[in-house]
């Protein structure tokens, strides 16, 4: 195990270098750069702006800037944010916790609801229940994620049940520990449910399919034949090799996640990495886009090392194949 995670984890280094090197190339190759709006404001001196240019080499060609942004972040420095004016780990670091509270909570909501509902809709395949959930899942799906949080934020606005947007009140800072609690929880009802429910969807209707075809094997009718009782059958026999192929994409579901957050973000004033990332975008703060979207990558390089090793341990029959591919 430690093996191939070594191995994955050296593979993945060139596509992390491709896709930093790509987006550094990306940010330069659109015109202008942040200090241009600096120039026009007349309480900064043109002095000040060639000595942050010279600084942080921005004369050099894109190479030499790139190599210069490398060795700074082997070095464990990521940059400056000349929009917020503040070092970008100091920005990234509250940022990425919202989003990842928001993400991980997400996660939680689409798997813990999705696989029951896929099991339910294979052992009762074309009855009303399982049109009801396809019924379902098409309309996720069909439906943008932004769309649905629009409508939701809405339908709250006339209702007055769910707060509109943002992550805390207004009065967050005077309220006791389990207040702060209740109340950050309530802020998450509408981004977490809208953000997972078109994932929810999809993974029900793959638990479904792999449910079908695990119960059509003759391992199942064997279990039956032999007077299992059904239960055994579906939860001891079915089900864990019906999960096994699920377990894969769990590291891209992780990604998706932080990356899909992103609208979900703005349209509900959520304050994560999606929102950060936009105002870093159209502000050509080059550093904090290069660090953000080496941090999406890196976390879905660890979400797919992850997803290896559930797999290894919900299937031991891989542990097999790689020691005979050892010897």
């Amino acid at each position: 195990m430690i093996k191939h995670i070594l191995q994955r984890f050296c593979s993945t280094i060139l596509l992390l270098l491709g896709v930093s090197f790509f987006t550094f190339w990306l940010m330069h190759a659109t015109p202008g750069n942040f200090f241009d709006s600096l120039r026009l404001n007349p309480q900064i001196s043109s002095e000040t702006i060639d000595r942050y240019e010279k600084l942080y080499h921005l004369h050099d060609p894109l190479l030499i800037q790139y190599s210069h942004w490398l060795i700074n972040i082997l070095h464990g420095e990521w940059g400056y944010s000349f929009y917020y004016n503040v070092p970008v780990t100091h920005v990234l670091g509250g940022r990425l916790f919202n989003t990842f509270i928001l993400s991980f909570t997400s996660l939680i909501l689409t798997w813990g609801i999705a696989i029951p509902l896929g099991i339910i809709g294979a052992l009762n395949r074309n009855r009303w229940v399982d049109r009801l959930l396809s019924t379902f899942s098409f309309a996720a799906l069909s439906t943008p994620s932004f769309f649905l949080a629009v409508l939701v934020l809405y339908a709250a606005s006339r209702w007055g049940i769910l707060p509109l947007g943002g992550m805390h009140s207004p009065d967050y800072d005077d309220m006791s520990l389990v207040g702060k609690i209740r109340d950050t929880l309530l802020h998450l009802i509408i981004p977490a449910s809208v953000l997972s429910l078109a994932s929810m969807a999809s993974l029900q209707r793959i638990m479904r399919g792999n449910m079908l075809g695990v119960l059509r094997q003759q391992y199942i009718l064997a279990a039956r034949a032999k007077g299992l009782p059904e239960s055994k059958v579906i939860y001891s026999h079915a089900l864990r090799n019906a999960f096994n192929p699920l377990v894969t994409l769990l590291g891209y579901e992780f990604a998706s996640l932080l990356s899909g957050a992103a609208l979900i973000e703005i349209v509900c004033s959520w304050p994560g990495l999606g929102s950060l990332l936009l105002t870093a975008v159209r502000a050509k703060d080059v550093y904090l886009v290069m660090s953000s979207t080496l941090l999406a990558g890196v976390l879905l390089v660890i979400g797919n090392v992850l997803a290896d090793i559930l797999l290894t341990c919900v299937d031991p029959r891989i542990n097999q194949v790689s020691l005979r591919g050892m010897k």
